[in-house]
């Protein structure tokens, strides 16, 4: 038996109207940028080897800076969900600066911690890690600004986890890191992903953080900002188009990815 047509309700014609408007602005200057891109010169800038190798530097440091600086912020994230103390409200805003302040700021304080007259960017200097003007300082730029997505996606994870399971499990013998791996991240791995995914996509496209500790080597968009300024947008266009297509795909497989995982659950 088939349901009776209704009419769209005035509310909900409007409000589709408005999420119109929300997302011509965000496709309309992309879709604008790659017609405006000959495929020839598409064509150029994805052979072009200096292109390619910043692309992977880009891929490569972001997804590290995401998953070293993980191992500590996945368990402080457990912590903020399931422990009241006190002055946790000051942790959680600290916690969100990185969001607030603007991000060259952010890479003139890095540099006060990373430059080789600091202790911690001399001792670094001294073993061969260096972070100003080397891959660690473009990863730790990227994790500066970008992890702030994954303690709050892995802290709403864990608060939506009930705590009986976990009492349970104490109450039975476990131990409490045997909890933690076995209940806690398993019921929670859905915002843990989000926030790793989100956390990897926003130091892809970090710029200010990255061109003060580090402008060389060149991530793409240093790369991109260098181009325009000295060649100007027919330069910049296809390079902005080429790492915009590769972020979007890289996205669009780890969404699928967790898609999958998750209808293999059900």
């Amino acid at each position: 038996m088939t349901g009776r047509w209704r009419s769209p309700d005035p509310m909900h014609l409007v409000f589709s109207f408005l999420g119109g408007v929300v997302l011509l602005f965000i496709l309309a200057p992309l879709v604008g940028m790659a017609f405006h891109t000959p495929v020839a010169d598409l064509a150029d800038t994805a052979a072009d080897p200096e292109m390619r190798r910043s692309i992977l530097l880009t891929l490569w440091t972001s997804l590290a800076g995401t998953l070293l600086l993980a191992v500590c912020a996945i368990p402080f994230a457990y912590l903020l969900a399931r422990l009241t103390f006190p002055l946790k409200r000051l942790i959680l805003a600290v916690v969100d600066l990185p969001i607030v302040i603007p991000h060259t700021a952010a890479g003139i304080a890095l540099l006060g911690v990373l430059s080789r007259d600091s202790l911690i960017g001399g001792v670094a200097d001294r073993a061969g890690i260096p972070f100003v003007g080397g891959a660690p300082g473009i990863m730790v730029a990227m994790a500066f600004v970008s992890v702030p997505f994954l303690v709050n996606a892995a802290r709403d994870g864990f608060s939506a986890v009930p705590e009986r399971y976990e009492k349970a499990a104490r109450s039975l013998g476990a131990s409490p890191l045997r909890v933690f791996l076995t209940i806690s991240m398993p019921l929670a791995w859905r915002s843990i992903l989000s926030g790793l995914v989100l956390m990897w996509a926003r130091g892809l496209s970090e710029f200010g953080a990255v061109v003060m500790v580090a402008y060389h080597p060149m991530i793409t968009p240093v790369l991109i900002y260098e181009r325009f300024g000295a060649w100007g947008l027919r330069y910049a266009r296809p390079a902005s188009v080429l790492f915009v297509g590769v972020c979007l795909l890289i996205f669009l497989v780890a969404r699928l990815l967790a898609r999958d995982r998750l209808d293999a659950e059900r």
